[in-house]
C-alpha cells in the first residue's frame, strides 16, 4: 500500500500522518520496521467525529486513549503492523524523538513541539510500524519558526512557558484563577499563539478536553 492509500485509510477515522521516517536501530521502533507513520488528529472535524464514538458515550474514563487504541490497534492489525502509542508507560515510547525524525516537527522557541501542519497544537494519538518500506513525501526545508515573529515567547499571562523550562506549578497555580480559566476552557494561550495552531481548525473543546486532564 502506497502513502496516499495509507493517508486515505486514516483519513476515514479523521487521522492525518503528520509524518514518518524510515527507522534505524537507534530510533526504538519496533523490530523489523520498516516505515513508521506519525497519526494526528485531521482537522477540522476531528473532535465532532471523535466524541460520537463509543469511548465518548460510554461513560468510561480516558476515552481518546480508549478509542486510540481500539482505532489505530485496528489498523495497525489490517495492514500487519504494529501500533505504537504516546501513553501507556512507563517505558513510554519516544514519540518526541520520533516526530523530529519526521522532518515535520522541530523544537518551538518555548520547546514544546511545533508541527507543519498543526503548529503548537500538535497532538500524536498513535503510529503504525509497517513492515514494508514506504516512499515518504518531501518534508519542509526548514522549520516554521525562522520566518515567525514567535508570539509565543510573550503569550504565557505567567510566563511559565519559556525557552529555558516550563514551569509547571505557575501554571497550574494560574489556571485556578479567574483569569486563567480562559486558558482551562479554550487551550493554553502559548498553544493559541501560533499562527499556525490558528490555522489549523482545531475546535475550543477538544482542548478544554486536554486541560481537564492537565489540571483536573
Amino acid at each position: 500500500m502506497d502513502y496516499t492509500a495509507l493517508s486515505a485509510l486514516t483519513r476515514a477515522h479523521h487521522l492525518d500522518i503528520f509524518g514518518g521516517f524510515h527507522p534505524g536501530p537507534e530510533d526504538g521502533a519496533p523490530k523489523g520496521t520498516q516505515t513508521l507513520l506519525l497519526l494526528g488528529p485531521h482537522e477540522p472535524g476531528f473532535w465532532g467525529f471523535v466524541t460520537g464514538e463509543a469511548e465518548f458515550t460510554d461513560g468510561a474514563p480516558d476515552p481518546m486513549d480508549r478509542w486510540s487504541r481500539r482505532v489505530i490497534g485496528r489498523l495497525a492489525c489490517d495492514l500487519g503492523a504494529k501500533a505504537q502509542f504516546p501513553f501507556g508507560g512507563p517505558p513510554y515510547t519516544p514519540f518526541i524523538q520520533w516526530a523530529k525524525r519526521t522532518g515535520r516537527a522541530w523544537e518551538s522557541p518555548v520547546t514544546i513541539l511545533v508541527h507543519d501542519r498543526a503548529g503548537l497544537m500538535v497532538s500524536y494519538r498513535g503510529a503504525l510500524a509497517l513492515k514494508e518500506r514506504v516512499e515518504l513525501p518531501s518534508t519542509p526545508a526548514e522549520r516554521p519558526c525562522e520566518a515567525c515573529p514567535a508570539p509565543c515567547l510573550s503569550a504565557c499571562p505567567v510566563t511559565a512557558l519559556t525557552p529555558d523550562r516550563y514551569d509547571t506549578a505557575a501554571c497550574h497555580s494560574y489556571l485556578d484563577t479567574s483569569p486563567g480559566q480562559t486558558c482551562l476552557t479554550q487551550g493554553c494561550a502559548v498553544r493559541r499563539s501560533c499562527p499556525l495552531s490558528q490555522s489549523y481548525g482545531r475546535q475550543p473543546a477538544q482542548s478544554a478536553f486536554h486541560m481537564r486532564s492537565f489540571h483536573p
